[in-house]
């Protein structure tokens, strides 16, 4: 184990997140308001300690797939931890747990909160709940990657561990690059909603915050009423950038240089479309009694569907007052999620394709045995390595829920509860049903319930297994023995190469 590149990458991100704090100074300092100190003072100290981090260069540069996992999970845990100082120090959530309840929800875009309401806290610390979704939406160490690319080929390593989806492509050699060009399809995005939202009637601050929740698909709302309070108007807008937000990247870069044509063959996008279109349509008929007139259930539907299937997790009405049939489609949405390569949670789109068109080929080899049939997606095999690794997931993420439900229980609560809150923390969504729906949060619960959310939470976000591997004791073993015996992990970079 590379410790040492560890180090640096710590040290890298709590120096960005320092840097990244100092925008809500001049936030503070427009509006005139007292929390200027509390982001300064965690500002100093992410900068100063980040600082002394990688103060020792290594000598070793390159590092693998175990190594990014270890660095993305401790990033996330590091950046996580002082991100929550600023809600702490300035006292508007006092309690440290529920500060870093609200910013890993934050960071995770998950949406999920322990505030009982919103409007009476600081414009700078409402700025810095959102600037916590649209810091990771994208992800710090994508961002990393783009403005500080690392040498010795382990770029792919961290993307790989951060990054959402089954497998991870560079749209262009180098990581870096491909890097600044998925920053800079998420910065033009999020300003084109800033501007769009600015010629709909809202005011500048409500814009960014809601377009850093949008394009993040995080949820953290600066109104009592989500978007609901909001015109019409740009609660359509809204719904229309959520589904935007949870496309797949890549299909965003094919359009910007000019590649139709593989644009419109990303299947996984088709998918995603039709999946939004037929439960939209589903829960807009189900639900139209309860509405005037038809624009006003199809919005609230379309909505509801958008603001689930990416895992964003705004709301206008409270749809656990909606019929059986139209929550349990919702609750289907939560664990289908937004498509790989997007900002949005959930299991991922093309995991479901990949699995739906693996149970078609056992059909198929039950009819024909002796006939080989390739799984193939936008016209390429789907290699055996990556189907093992989506039925890996799978089993791995209903052992991680069932665990986690095991554990909520212990609170008592009502089933409905206990399960969708799970579902709503490990697929980032936010809300849930019943006494975590959209009208409610997560206060009630004990510390120990939002530790589980908590590790819920940046697990679903970086894929699970990242965050599982802190609690594999070799990871700690072979970091012990590389510090005290350094001839013996030379020998065992050897035996990596000679494999």
């Amino acid at each position: 184990m590379n410790s040492s590149m560890i180090r640096i990458v710590l040290g890298n991100v709590l120096k960005i997140e320092g840097v990244l704090m100092l925008i809500p100074v001049v936030v503070a300092l427009i509006y005139g308001e007292s929390t200027v100190p509390a982001f300064l003072i965690s500002a100093a100290l992410a900068i100063v300690i980040g600082q002394l981090m990688v103060i020792k260069k290594p000598k070793d540069t390159v590092f693998y797939l175990k190594e990014g996992c270890v660095s993305t999970a401790l990033s996330w845990i590091f950046m996580s931890i002082f991100g929550a100082l600023p809600f702490t120090i300035s006292g508007e959530i006092p309690n440290y747990v529920n500060a870093l309840f609200e910013t890993v929800s934050g960071f995770t875009t998950t949406g999920a909160s322990i505030l009982l309401e919103v409007e009476s806290l600081s414009k700078s610390i409402l700025f810095w709940r959102s600037f916590t979704h649209w810091i990771g939406g994208m992800g710090v160490l994508v961002f990393l990657l783009a403005i500080l690319p690392m040498t010795g080929g382990s770029n792919i390593n961290l993307m790989k561990a951060e990054s959402p989806g089954p497998q991870v492509g560079k749209l262009v050699p180098r990581i870096g690059r491909t890097a600044r060009i998925l920053y800079g399809i998420y910065i033009g995005l999020t300003v084109i909603e800033i501007i769009i939202l600015l010629f709909a009637g809202m005011s500048f601050f409500d814009s960014i915050c809601t377009s850093m929740g949008t394009a993040g698909t995080g949820g953290f709302g600066i109104k009592n009423t989500s978007i609901g309070g909001y015109s019409p108007l740009i609660q359509w807008i809204v719904t229309i950038f959520m589904i935007l937000f949870g496309v797949n990247f890549n299909a965003y870069y094919y359009l910007l240089f000019k590649h139709f044509r593989q644009a419109l063959n990303v299947e996984e996008v088709k998918v995603y479309i039709g999946i939004i279109v037929a439960s939209t349509l589903a829960i807009c008929i189900n639900i139209a009694h309860m509405f005037s007139n038809l624009e006003q259930a199809l919005r609230a539907s379309s909505f509801a569907v958008a603001t689930v299937i990416t895992t964003t997790g705004y709301s206008t009405v409270d749809f656990d007052t909606w019929p059986a049939f139209s929550k349990f489609i919702l609750v289907i949405l939560m664990f289908v999620g937004a498509c790989a390569g997007s900002t949005g949670g959930g299991i991922k789109v093309s995991r479901f394709i990949i699995s739906f068109k693996t149970i078609i080929k056992e059909f198929h080899s039950y009819i024909h045995p002796k006939s080989v049939k390739a799984i193939r997606i936008e016209g390429k095999t789907v290699e055996h390595e990556t189907l093992r690794s989506v039925n890996v997931y799978f089993m791995t993420f209903i052992c991680v829920f069932t665990v986690s439900c095991l554990l909520i229980s212990l609170e008592n609560q009502d089933l409905v509860t206990t399960f969708t809150s799970v579902a709503a923390t490990i697929n980032n969504i936010g809300p849930g049903l019943a006494n975590v729906g959209p009208t409610c949060n997560f206060a009630s619960f004990s510390v120990l319930s939002k530790f589980v959310f908590i590790f819920d939470m940046l697990a679903g976000r970086l894929e699970l297994f990242p965050m599982l591997m802190l609690f594999n004791p070799t990871i700690w073993k072979s970091t012990f023995t590389s510090r005290i015996n350094p001839r013996r992990r030379n020998w065992e970079d050897c035996d990596k190469v000679r494999k």
